[in-house]
């Protein structure tokens, strides 16, 4: 059995496993790895890829497996990385604007802010972090970037600050939808992920499983699009007396509403507020109308 599973939940999926078992864990931030390499040092059927989800088709591919029994996408930055300020994922305090989730790739949140237009800005605030106030924002950035760089998640924060009104800023930090839609455009979170939904759906196995966990509407409404497209349904007029649409189904949605965490887990993870569960079950390809 081959599996697909992202390092923070390893543990789990390795006791799950039978002894051929082989997880194969993919990530693109290398400290991920060398922090999961350690936390499993004692398992020998794990295989560490640095690289992105996005690419699992090649991935597998380039390992010499087809088809898996089960796929785990936990999306959205880790823990580790929000705790690690130098990172720069975080708003709290003041540390250099990065927020690359792989270090090795160029774009880091400090060209953005820098270097995109105030309309590049303004849409990237409002359609990735469904920022109101977006324009303010946008605005205010290549004001201020014209006097000095801005270098530091403190600086970012002062300015998002005084771009919404006091009234506005009572549904959490001011900051925190700004700081979401930077991270999405660096990392390139949401354009690939429709896509890399398919392509998991397509290497599952006949009952095989597809779980993955996000954190905000942009990424479960994706997710939503691609499993509903992924279970497929037939198109044909209904006056039609058989089906000839040839549409394919490659599975079956397991829950139809998200699973969320419980009061439990919340007490043991906060963090886990905004989690939703998705569950995808594949097999034989059905075409519709053959």
């Amino acid at each position: 059995m081959e599996l697909y599973g992202g390092a923070g939940h390893s543990k789990v999926i390795l006791s799950k496993l039978s002894k051929d078992g082989l997880l194969i864990g993919i990530d693109r931030d290398e400290e991920a790895l060398k922090a999961a390499k350690e936390n499993l040092k004692e398992y020998q059927n794990v295989k560490y890829v640095h690289g992105n989800h996005d690419d699992i088709s090649k991935i597998l591919e380039d390992i010499g497996i087809e088809k898996v029994d089960g796929i785990l996408l936990d999306l959205g930055v880790s823990s580790y990385q929000l705790d690690e300020k130098s990172r720069g994922f975080s708003y709290i305090g003041s540390n250099e604007l990065d927020m690359r989730m792989d270090k090795t790739q160029d774009l880091t949140a400090k060209d953005v802010v820098n270097n995109y237009s105030e309309e590049e800005l303004s849409k990237i605030f409002f359609e990735y972090g469904e920022e109101r106030f977006s324009k303010n924002i946008a605005r205010n950035i290549c004001i201020e970037r014209e006097k000095k760089q801005i270098q530091t998640t403190a600086d970012l924060v002062q300015i998002i600050e005084k771009s919404i009104p006091k009234s506005k800023q009572k549904d959490g930090h001011p900051a925190k939808r700004t700081f979401q839609a930077i991270r999405i455009e660096v990392n390139d979170e949401l354009k690939p992920l429709y896509n890399t939904v398919m392509s998991c759906v397509k290497l599952l196995k006949n009952n095989g499983r597809l779980c993955i966990i996000t954190f905000h509407s942009l990424e479960d409404r994706a997710v939503k699009q691609a499993y509903i497209d992924a279970e497929g349904k037939c198109t044909c007029p209904k006056e039609l007396p058989y089906c000839v649409c040839n549409n394919k189904s490659y599975g079956k949605i397991i829950n139809k509403k998200p699973i969320t965490s419980t009061k439990e887990e919340l007490k043991l993870n906060s963090r886990a507020q905004s989690a939703k569960l998705r569950i995808f079950e594949g097999k034989e390809v059905k075409t519709y109308g053959k």
